[in-house]
């Protein structure tokens, strides 16, 4: 055998022990994630992000579409992203290497001789499907080492309802395990105690709550609700234009949190995703549209970036404790949600695995009730 294919072997074993430490990481693979905002990618600028702990480096071509590709040159493993990109192809700083950046395929390796007969077409580097929606650009993440699915549905788009209206985004890291990231971004009960605040709620403005869930693809809805009566953003909302507000609160795997706010004309959505990085760091992403005319923008990222914090400082709070590997417990109705989500996310693996159709926990409608 030669020292070629010996390294070849070696290589795709590699490859192999990569994808299973991904898998056991907690990953959902075959989705959208976002990556990084479109603002960032400018101009024939490389920029480097981490998903499902695969580095990636993104960046636009002359046309103006956004590729995503592996961080790594196939040839000796040098991040592409110290190479250049020259508005379609992206050379690697090393030996020069050069790929398509919109297929990975390697398209010269200046190296080559004459008299060399390696077919450089069937060279590529680790590359991902990519598009922008909403300012970010979202990267559909399949396990290493695999074929992508046939179809790929289109990247998610927050649902707005007119045509004209504000639009922000806010980010914040949080040093955890996206199962913690995401059943904190659905806990209904932690809001009186980490965003207790005058603009608000109060602790003292705790009651009970009882609201409907219900099943839908791949997650589950908060029923269309009157939102909570010690909230005054909603309150103030009300009296402005004098019709009931009705709030729906949707989760959809692998990590998406929508909510539409509507009172007459108005209205106000919002989108959250918990992004894993690594399996100890994941990301919120949050963007947010309304054509409430008394909001301005300046004002609702004041307020968000407290929100931000404030659920930030409690993931690094929690972090620590869970250094100690402590035995942790869910309990009803309150953590409900969160059960579900870890339902749907074995149940989902478990459907891959089989082939069977995914089974879903919820069997209908269901009435939580907690104090918050």
């Amino acid at each position: 055998m030669s020292e070629a294919v010996r390294t070849m072997i070696r290589m795709d074993a590699e490859a192999a022990q990569e994808s299973a430490a991904q898998a056991d990481a907690g990953f959902l693979w075959d989705f959208w994630y976002p990556a990084v905002r479109s603002t960032e990618i400018r101009g024939q600028k490389l920029v480097t992000a981490m998903l499902l702990e695969v580095p990636l480096v993104l960046g636009r071509t002359s046309e103006g579409k956004v590729f995503a590709m592996r961080d790594s040159c196939p040839h000796r493993g040098i991040p592409l992203s110290y190479g250049r990109l020259d508005g379609k192809v992206v050379e690697c700083c090393y030996h020069g290497w050069r790929f398509d950046a919109c297929s990975g395929q390697c398209v010269e390796i200046p190296s080559l001789s004459s008299q060399d007969k390696l077919k450089v077409e069937r060279i590529f580097a680790g590359h991902y499907p990519c598009e922008e929606r909403d300012g970010y650009v979202w990267v559909y993440m399949n396990v290493p080492g695999t074929k992508l699915p046939e179809t790929i549905p289109a990247a998610p788009g927050l649902t707005v309802f007119s045509n004209k209206y504000k639009i922000t985004h806010l980010s914040c890291d949080l040093p955890s395990h996206i199962d913690h990231g995401i059943i904190g971004l659905m806990d209904p009960a932690h809001g009186p105690f980490v965003h207790q605040s005058w603009f608000w709620r109060k602790r003292g403005s705790i009651h009970e709550k009882a609201k409907q869930f219900e099943p839908i693809p791949n997650g589950f809805r908060m029923s269309p609700h009157s939102p909570s009566t010690n909230s005054a953003p909603y309150q103030l909302l009300k009296k402005i234009t004098g019709e009931p507000v009705t709030t729906t609160i949707d989760f959809v795997l692998p990590n998406i949190r929508t909510e539409e706010d509507r009172s007459g004309r108005m209205w106000f959505s919002s989108r959250a995703t918990v992004t894993p990085v690594r399996r100890d760091l994941c990301r919120i992403d949050f963007v947010a549209a309304w054509n409430l005319f008394f909001l301005p923008v300046s004002v609702f990222r004041i307020f968000g970036k407290i929100f931000l914090r404030q659920d930030q400082q409690t993931m690094i709070q929690q972090a620590e404790g869970l250094k100690h590997n402590p035995r942790l417990m869910l309990i009803d109705d309150a953590d409900r949600p969160a059960k579900w989500y870890f339902a749907l996310k074995a149940n989902l693996i478990e459907s891959r695995r089989t082939g069977a159709p995914m089974a879903h926990p919820m069997d209908g409608p269901v009435t939580l009730r907690w104090r918050s």
